[in-house]
């Protein structure tokens, strides 16, 4: 079985489960295309070393069919696309301490989370 993401105006608007087969005798007259995505492609990565455009499609994802390509919607408005691991990097580093961080859009920073409530 393989994954495949329905296309509409380069928006991701369907992922289905379904055998190469099944588009032989499909009928779609709906507007858009089906394109094949890897379930375990990520920052054009695959762990057996086959990565497929990029990132697993979702809803809502960008093809860019130039480069052959999914990637997810942009974040923050700060953050840029990096185009060779399709996936969005913040303008400043995340620290790497063990607390957790959340992205600040107005002083473009990472900021510490407020702990949770014991």
């Amino acid at each position: 079985m393989a994954h495949y993401a329905k296309v509409v105006d380069s928006i991701v608007t369907k992922v289905i489960v379904a055998e190469a087969d099944f588009f032989n005798t499909f009928i779609d007259d709906s507007a858009g295309e089906w394109i094949q995505t890897s379930y375990n492609t990520h920052g054009n990565q695959h762990p057996e070393g086959r990565s497929l455009r990029g990132n697993y499609a979702g809803i809502g994802y960008t093809y860019d069919a130039t480069n052959d390509v999914f990637y997810a919607p942009q974040p923050y408005p700060s953050w840029t696309l990096n185009e060779t691991t399709w996936t969005w990097e913040a303008p400043v580093p995340m620290p790497t301490d063990e607390k957790i961080y959340t992205w600040d859009e107005d002083i473009t920073n990472w900021v510490e989370a407020d702990s949770p409530p014991e």
